[in-house]
């Protein structure tokens, strides 16, 4: 399994492209301009087969509509966020001023349901808190184990929660469900540099305190 990360947006949002067995490969957050993204696909000669949302925000889909006409690329978000895709006021792009055109998804997904891509297996994980359709992707690929966290978990921080459809209460029980996962899983947040669950249970403020037993 091999990750690069693409900075993309307005507000540097990290862009995940992740590539498996024969050239087949998603690409989690396209927050902006893509069009590196496309030339790097086209260079290496790579079929992206999905576009994964963690969740609803424009800084985190701005890009999503140019690149699924691209590639054919399916789009999969939650449930829950899904109307963000088409909706500005509930995007936030009115609000930064950022438009994109409105698109829909391919896939609606929710907490336990699984994609295949290329030998890797994503399993989506509801974390509702920083927006209510949240989701954090796990990715297995033979030993390799990822966790991309999109706003839910960043190093040493959270997503605010002080936004239409966040909620502090609800992000706290999403970081409960975390703690369940090992110390040494390798975290890939939506903004800031990677981390770990264990250096996150150890020196992040706002892991839960119980969790530290799970």
């Amino acid at each position: 399994m091999r990750i690069e990360r693409f900075p993309l947006g307005p507000l540097w949002t990290n862009g995940y492209l992740v590539v498996g067995d024969e050239g087949r490969a998603f690409f989690v957050d396209p927050g902006g301009d893509p069009e590196e993204v496309i030339e790097r696909l086209r260079r290496d000669a790579l079929s992206l087969d999905a576009i994964v949302l963690t969740h609803g925000h424009v800084d985190h889909i701005a890009g999503v509509s140019r690149l699924a006409e691209e590639t054919g690329a399916i789009i999969v978000i939650s449930e829950a966020d899904a109307t963000m895709l088409s909706d500005p006021d509930e995007s936030l792009s009115r609000w930064l001023g950022v438009s994109f055109p409105p698109t829909r998804p391919g896939r609606t997904i929710g907490d336990g349901d699984r994609l295949r891509v290329g030998g890797m297996e994503l399993e989506f994980f509801e974390t509702p808190g920083h927006t209510e359709g949240s989701v954090c992707v796990l990715v297995r690929h033979g030993a390799e184990h990822v966790l991309l966290s999109g706003d839910t978990l960043f190093a040493r921080s959270v997503g605010r929660t002080d936004l239409p459809g966040g909620d502090s209460d609800a992000l706290e029980k999403s970081l409960y469900k975390l703690a369940s996962f090992p110390d040494t899983l390798r975290v890939l947040p939506g903004h800031g540099p990677e981390t770990t669950i264990g250096v996150e249970r150890q020196s992040n403020p706002y892991w839960p305190r119980l969790g530290q037993d799970a």
